[in-house]
């Protein structure tokens, strides 16, 4: 432009072309052209499209190209299966592969559909919900295990809790022990497109039936995400890693994840006392606006259980999610069991609605089978001839065990159906911890078993006794009628 400027000057000052071309060393004619030029505005850069001996075939590669788009990916169209393709179908086509395989890369691009967001506005008291996975060491157990996030985008704070799978007991039991936490419920909770709560199927949303329950308990309104569709709740997709990289690393140990859950609640006032990345606020002080926006907790508590009968076999064996065994009764056997399915644990009860036996829930595409002996007590006692088989047997620590051992049939008989009713009253560790005080003392009579039972309950073997009131008055009383 500088140039074209001098140009203009000149001819301006002398009126003559060929001075000023000589001049520039330029052509009269570019002296001319830029003397009748008018307009030198700025033109949007964008280039035109050059004629080309390939745009005769342009419109069957795109049409080769458009209709891989439902073929699977390793069975797509290269730029050399194109250009082979054109010399086979079109005898007079002579280009080289360069210029096919040039457009074929700039239509890839150009057809290349990029994702763009929008970005959204997240008001107090709404919340996003996810799952992640984490490495755990169980009792001593390396387990991959799921933990559910819950987080706020409005003051970027965040909690989790870890379950063994993504259930509809487990996503409930984490919302309800983050609630009570928080001591609020959130407005809104943005869910992923997950089973364990419910799903999207086009414009039908379908939930658990527990969800459904725990929804109308708490008074939440629940959203769910389309499918693939993540980036509609991004702010609890980037705390899931968060907490993975922060919280979980190096790998945690733990021998009851209910006792672990409720300490890692307090986990978020770490990542709280941070300032906000945006808001330049503290991430607790946001929070309190958060939870300043929450609705109350329900006056009562919502039982995060799921019912229902399940045929047992002939072993009183119940099974869950078609590959974990659990035991019942043994007198259960062949007929419906009552069964309470939550996030931590398996519950069985009797016909009359009565807590007969408690297991871990298990978790896994791997068979499990989860035994209590301490349910076949009762049918033991009248079957003691299985004794020395039996898995009460091997529960039952020594010496105590061999002290049954040795007893005779009758004797055995009464020991096993004294340790059958003490646990019944009490818990079958403190029945077994009465029966060794017992036959070390030679006290095996089940009334001497069931105090020490009960006193184990009450204040221990090792706890003197209360003194309890004075009765030297009686005392006195007794030895004046005596007198008299």
């Amino acid at each position: 432009m500088s140039q074209i400027n001098d140009i203009r000057e000149a001819y301006a000052e002398t009126g003559k072309v060929a001075p000023v071309a000589r001049k520039f060393q330029v052509d009269e004619k570019t002296v001319r052209k830029y003397i009748r030029k008018e307009d030198f505005s700025p033109k949007l850069p964008i280039p035109g499209e050059r004629e080309s001996r390939l745009d005769p075939y342009k419109a069957k590669i795109r049409e080769w190209i458009d209709a891989d788009d439902n073929v699977w990916r390793k069975q797509r169209h290269t730029a050399r299966r194109i250009y082979d393709r054109l010399k086979v179908e079109y005898p007079e086509f002579n280009l080289s592969y360069p210029t096919v395989q040039r457009y074929v890369k700039a239509y890839k691009v150009k057809k290349r559909k990029v994702k763009t967001f929008q970005e959204l506005v997240w008001h107090a008291g709404e919340a996003q919900v996810d799952f992640g996975e984490s490495d755990f060491y169980e009792r001593g157990v390396l387990i991959r295990k799921k933990y559910l996030t819950v987080s706020f985008p409005y003051s970027n704070d965040g909690f989790s809790q870890v379950f063994g799978g993504e259930t509809s007991e487990c996503v409930c039991q984490g919302l309800q022990d983050i609630f009570a936490y928080i001591g609020g419920v959130p407005n809104v909770l943005i869910f992923d497109n997950a089973t364990g709560v419910g799903r999207r199927i086009g414009s039908e949303i379908r939930e658990a039936q527990l969800f459904q329950q725990m929804r109308a308990h708490y008074g939440f309104i629940a959203r769910f995400c389309n499918p693939h569709a993540g980036h509609e709740k991004g702010h609890v997709e980037n705390k899931v890693g968060y907490n993975r990289r922060n919280l979980f690393v190096p790998v945690p140990s733990f021998d009851c994840i209910e006792t672990y859950n409720r300490n890692l609640l307090d986990a978020h006032m770490v990542k709280a006392d941070e300032i906000h990345y945006k808001k330049e606020k503290r991430i607790s002080d946001l929070f309190e606006e958060d939870r300043r926006a929450l609705k109350q907790l329900p006056a009562y508590p919502f039982n995060v259980c799921r019912f229902l009968y399940v045929n047992a076999d002939s072993y009183g064996k119940v099974r869950l999610d078609d590959r974990h065994y659990y035991s019942s009764c043994p007198e259960f056997g062949g007929t419906e069991v009552l069964v309470g399915i939550k996030a931590h644990h398996i519950e069985i009860y009797d016909e009359s609605g009565r807590l007969t036996v408690v297991h871990n829930r298990r978790f896994g595409a791997e068979r499990t089978d989860s035994l209590d002996y301490r349910t076949s007590l009762a049918t033991l006692s009248k079957n003691v001839g299985a004794w020395s088989n039996s898995g009460v047997r091997e529960m039952i620590p020594n010496p105590l065990r061999t002290n049954m051992d040795e007893l005779c049939k009758e004797e055995l008989r009464h020991t096993v159906r004294t340790l059958s009713l003490l646990t019944q009253e009490y818990s079958f560790e403190t029945a077994v911890k009465a029966l060794e005080t017992a036959f070390a003392t030679n006290r095996t009579h089940f009334s001497d078993a069931a105090v020490l039972a009960a006193r184990m309950t009450s204040y221990g073997l090792d706890t003197c006794p209360e003194k309890g009131p004075d009765l030297n008055g009686y005392d006195r009383l007794l030895r004046m009628e005596v007198q008299t």
